[in-house]
């Protein structure tokens, strides 16, 4: 069987093991909206994310909304899936393609990610089918207030939102490797899994 990739391997530990409870992953169930909304008005057109096409809805994508938004280091951590670069792929129909916004916690980084969920609640974005967002934290420490409540605001409008932390090893350039991506981001990884696992019809495996 294929190791599953958002697992982190443990290691053996000597001596008799006693059976356990098996680990959970985190909660998956939508808080926001998981499908467009009538009355929800477009952005702009020059507000919008611009869009290309795939030729069928095979895999995960991340929907970085923005310049560095982490969307690229995400893809690295899920082997199969892929980077959108800013961009919504859109399959033929019928089948919509998963994908899941990223956005860093900066305030601009938190506007553009209101205005990608608003643009996908609109319903002018037909094809994927957005299962959440993202958050990467954009400094070492918590959320001033002002961004924290804002954040609260921008996940009210999406299906589920995950937390990343601050990675310094991340910021130096290295490439993530499970040596230095902690169990925060494997707890993210397994519930994405998770979601994707309970219904394989809808959210393709990346294998």
């Amino acid at each position: 069987m294929t190791q599953n990739p958002w697992t982190r391997q443990q290691s053996p530990t000597p001596g008799p093991q006693q059976p356990g409870p098996s680990p959970q992953p985190a909660d998956v169930t939508p808080r926001g909206p998981s499908a467009p909304q009538h009355g929800v008005p477009a952005p702009a057109e020059d507000q919008r994310l611009p869009k290309f096409a795939i030729p069928v809805a095979d895999t995960l994508w991340w929907v970085g909304v923005h310049g560095g938004a982490g969307e690229t280091t995400m893809s690295l951590l899920l082997p199969g899936t892929r980077a959108a670069n800013h961009r919504w792929p859109i399959p033929p129909p019928p089948v919509p393609t998963p994908v899941i916004l990223v956005a860093r916690t900066h305030g601009s980084g938190l506007r553009a990610a209101q205005r990608a969920a608003i643009e996908w609640a609109s319903g002018v974005v037909q094809g994927v089918a957005v299962l959440g967002l993202v958050l990467i934290a954009d400094a070492p420490g918590r959320l001033p207030r002002v961004l924290d409540d804002f954040a609260d605001i921008v996940g009210g409008g999406v299906p589920r939102v995950w937390d990343i932390p601050w990675i310094e090893e991340w910021r130096r350039g290295e490439a993530p490797t499970p040596e230095n991506t902690p169990d925060e981001v494997f707890e993210v990884l397994e519930s994405i899994y998770a979601l994707r696992a309970s219904n394989p019809a809808d959210y393709p495996a990346p294998y």
